[in-house]
């Protein structure tokens, strides 16, 4: 008889349920999979619940990036191709004592063009000057800080007012302590002496057509319910509350042990939260649990409002706006749903806001959810002039959420995974820690870590 093949997956967010998904799918020989979660429900970071009479409204990730396949084909995979959307396409501001729109021709905040900032009044005359010079700049080497390059070539108000929140609203970053190189779309254009002229060239590169995201019409919370369910009828179980306590290597494989059992396997694929994941890896390699304990991880809160329709006002027609840094007192960002999801509509008229607070840098996860709220009206207040009396209010606390990805951080990430490879050959690492925390990016990685662990069974069983 044929021996089953046993994987153990640590982690039930988006990257543990798409390995899990990805080793069942491509095993050529019989192979059980096992996903163990600590929480009472599967899906990390991505959960969409009812809001404001709307059967969904998502409280974290509210869309994926199509430009590259790998979160779009896995929609496709589980059926949910045909039932995905896209945003509206109504554009985003920045809060400097008043919303500006964002300035076109730029790449993830950098200036590919001159002209579209000479006429924003997002800078002042003396940061357009500073940003203009920048072809001129000598080339020196950086040291994978993207706001320290960014300060270099382009000054200042570039970096505080348009490239940090842009990249800190992805990452919940500061990108002074960021990884350049975490940043692909920036990193690639340190290849040229001129940042401005290597943007330029890269805007050229005519755009995939289509829409640049999508999510299932009934939120992200339906791609991993439908990617959990998938699992499990291919046979994978899935046991939640069950937190990972120790790893061991044995003889034959290895022995994942959680709080009521103890599950033996051929390969472990660790999707959990670097810090969180240093505890159980330390049996199998000191200088791995070292390294991942060492991982830095910012806390977030997102408030959902619903804005009666009489407070609102026509002229706020964007999805929403940054605040930049220097401006920040709470609130990070707001994203207007009602204007970016045409779905997003409640029947009384009224509005969706999410609002974010909290970052690399500045935690807000120690005030009640009173305070809160509190402090999410009053920046709203001191930002569009209206004391909002919102018919609904939904808090969301997303504790250690966002890997902080310092410089360096891929250089780390190789030593660790050696070490690791090392001392426990056949455990793999993937998730929003280690390669990119998009939801593309996960996926992704879940199925490299899905390839490796099948390619590791076919060698050693």
């Amino acid at each position: 008889m044929t021996h089953e093949r046993r994987v153990v997956v640590v982690g039930g967010g988006v990257t543990g349920l798409s390995a899990a998904f990805s080793v069942l799918a491509d095993a050529h020989r019989p192979t059980s999979v096992t996903v163990l979660e600590s929480a009472a429900r599967t899906g990390g970071l991505i959960r969409t619940s009812p809001f404001a009479g709307l059967p969904g409204v998502d409280e974290g990730a509210d869309a994926f990036l199509t430009r590259v396949p790998w979160a779009t084909q896995l929609a496709a995979d589980l059926g949910l191709g045909a039932a995905l959307t896209s945003p509206t396409g109504a554009g985003a501001c920045v809060w400097h004592d008043r919303l500006h729109e964002i300035p076109g021709d730029i790449l993830m905040g950098v200036p590919a063009k001159m002209r579209a900032f000479a006429t924003s009044r997002l800078f002042s005359t003396r940061g357009k000057m500073r940003a203009a010079l920048e072809p001129l700049v000598p080339r020196i080497p950086h040291d994978d800080s993207i706001g320290r390059l960014v300060r270099r070539r382009f000054g200042r108000e570039v970096h505080e007012r348009l490239v940090d929140p842009l990249v800190g609203s992805i990452y919940a970053a500061d990108t002074d302590s960021f990884s350049l190189e975490a940043v692909p779309q920036i990193n690639a254009l340190t290849s040229r002496r001129s940042l401005l002229l290597a943007a330029a060239e890269a805007r050229k590169v005519p755009a995939q057509a289509g829409p640049v995201f999508a999510v299932p019409m009934k939120g992200m919370g339906s791609l991993v319910d439908t990617l959990a369910d998938r699992v499990t009828s291919l046979g994978g179980v899935i046991r939640t509350g069950s937190a990972v306590t120790e790893i061991t290597r044995t003889h034959d494989g290895y022995l994942v042990a959680t709080a009521d059992a103890a599950h033996s396997c051929d390969s472990v694929i660790i999707a959990s939260p670097a810090r969180h994941s240093a505890g159980f890896v330390r049996g199998l390699s000191a200088d791995a649990a070292d390294a991942l304990a060492g991982w830095d991880h910012a806390s977030v809160v997102m408030v959902t409002l619903a804005v009666p329709a009489e407070q609102w006002r026509r002229e706020w027609s964007g999805s929403g706006y940054l605040v930049p840094k220097p401006d920040q007192r709470w609130v990070t960002a707001v994203s207007f749903g009602s204007n970016k999801w045409a779905h997003w509509n409640p029947a009384d008229g009224s509005k969706v806001l999410r609002v974010s607070l909290g970052r690399d840098g500045m935690d807000v996860m120690h005030h009640d959810d009173d305070t809160l709220v509190n402090l999410t009206l009053a920046d709203l207040k001191h930002h569009l002039g209206v004391d909002f009396a919102p018919t609904e209010v939904r808090l969301t606390r997303w504790r250690e959420s966002f890997p902080q990805y310092r410089p360096h951080h891929f250089a780390l990430l190789a030593r660790t995974e050696a070490s690791l490879q090392q001392a426990a050959p056949g455990v793999f690492l993937a998730g929003a820690s280690f390669r990119g925390i998009g939801i593309p990016a996960c996926i992704q990685q879940a199925r490299t870590a899905a390839s490796s662990a099948l390619a590791h069974l076919d060698t050693h069983n």
